[in-house]
């Protein structure tokens, strides 16, 4: 079938705006290039290209977030980045509420936007329109929970949410208080105080992998990578800059390197120490994406999603023909009908199969 593509859209999809343009979404652990495929497609449909990372929102964050450089957002606009400061508390709600207006925005203009992150609850406040708890930062209570040792505040988190501390690294934290302030505040657990409301629009959600012995090793080349970069350098002037108790420096890399600053870690163990622990989140993130996703394998699966449907799929990372594969994927669901008769169960097909 030949596709007639109108401003990056296809015709066929382009005739319907009820429920087109939609929305894509390129998810996946850590180190899987998720942000280059995702600047690659936005180049070739001409889409806003949002944010999705915990992290990359915030200003001066930037080589250990392995935030897009100057070069690579000079090549398109990246939005939802570096939009707060470092000792901003910034919410998964107001995470939500920002996206959902650019991609309001975004479909008034007849545009596809193309959400892209790792940060799993980020991507489902969207795709799946989660009830986010509306529970302002508690400054005095975070000063309070600041004060006891972090593997204590997240076992404590463990007992009073278990489903929030599930998805939340032992290290993070920034989200671990953020989930113990919704449970002193509200008296409830974070993740009982979330229903989803599903957007009426067409979703497509490409999750990008490979076999953990070979993410490994791209965690490692990585992790270098950033080292060369000056990633000890920027840990040093945050550090100056905001004090060593700073949340986000408590975070993945960021509290390794900090160790080390302060003799705890000697040098040698440093890298290998941050490339293990990656490669554990990793592994989280994976099992996020699996259950959020709803596919164990390469095969993808129509779930109603309102009067549209979301589709998601696997794709290997590094294979040479990637960009055409997620390509060849965008035209296909964008041709495909925008709404879906049959059961959940039954809406699996293979026109999306890689």
């Amino acid at each position: 079938m030949r596709i007639t593509l109108e401003n990056g859209i296809p015709a066929a999809a382009a005739s319907d705006r009820t429920e087109w343009p939609g929305l894509i979404v390129i998810a996946g652990p850590t180190a899987t290039g998720k942000s280059r495929q995702a600047l690659l497609l936005a180049q070739r449909l001409g889409s806003p290209l949002l944010n999705a990372d915990s992290r990359q929102v915030y200003r001066e964050f930037d080589i250990g977030t392995a935030k897009p450089t100057p070069a690579e957002q000079a090549l398109w606009p990246h939005e939802l980045i570096d939009i707060v400061d470092p000792c901003h508390t910034y919410t998964v709600a107001e995470f939500q509420q920002a996206a959902q207006a650019r991609i309001a925005e975004a479909h008034r203009q007849g545009q596809t936007p193309i959400l892209v992150g790792g940060t799993g609850l980020y991507i489902q406040s969207v795709t799946a329109g989660l009830g986010i708890p509306a529970v302002p930062p508690q400054p005095q209570l975070r000063r309070q929970l600041e004060t006891w040792p972090p593997e204590i505040r997240y076992a404590w988190l463990q007992q009073l949410d278990p489903v929030a501390a599930q998805h939340i690294h032992p290290h993070d934290a920034v989200r671990t208080l953020r989930a113990l302030e919704i449970v002193y505040t509200t008296g409830k657990p974070a993740s009982s105080l979330r229903r989803a409301h599903p957007p009426h629009y067409p979703i497509l959600i490409l999750g990008l992998r490979c076999p953990m012995p070979r993410l490994e090793q791209r965690i490692a080349r990585r992790t270098a990578e950033m080292m060369e970069r000056g990633w000890i350098e920027e840990v040093k002037t945050l550090r100056e800059r905001y004090g060593p108790d700073l949340p986000l420096l408590q975070t993945l890399g960021y509290a390794e390197i900090g160790a080390y600053l302060e003799g705890r870690i000697p040098e040698a163990e440093l890298q290998p120490l941050i490339v293990r622990r990656t490669r554990q989140f990793a592994k989280r993130q994976m099992t996020w994406f699996r259950a959020m996703l709803g596919i164990q394998k390469g095969h993808a699966y129509g779930t109603l999603s309102g009067r549209g449907r979301c589709v998601a799929l696997w794709l290997d990372c590094e294979a040479e023909d990637l960009p055409e594969q997620i390509w060849k994927q965008v035209k296909a669901w964008m041709a495909a009908p925008t709404t879906v008769e049959t059961s959940p169960a039954a809406a699996e097909h293979r026109l999306f199969d890689p």
